[in-house]
């Protein structure tokens, strides 16, 4: 759901930078995966 979107986009926001953007790519996979 969108809501999972927007708790890992505000997660990898507040992490910093490099750590978030691996975590972010990754969760682009997930969710392209689940749709």
């Amino acid at each position: 759901g969108s809501l999972e979107a927007v708790k890992a986009f505000s997660l990898a926001k507040s992490i910093s930078t490099g750590k978030s953007k691996s975590f972010f790519v990754r969760q682009k996979r997930v969710l392209k995966k689940s749709y």
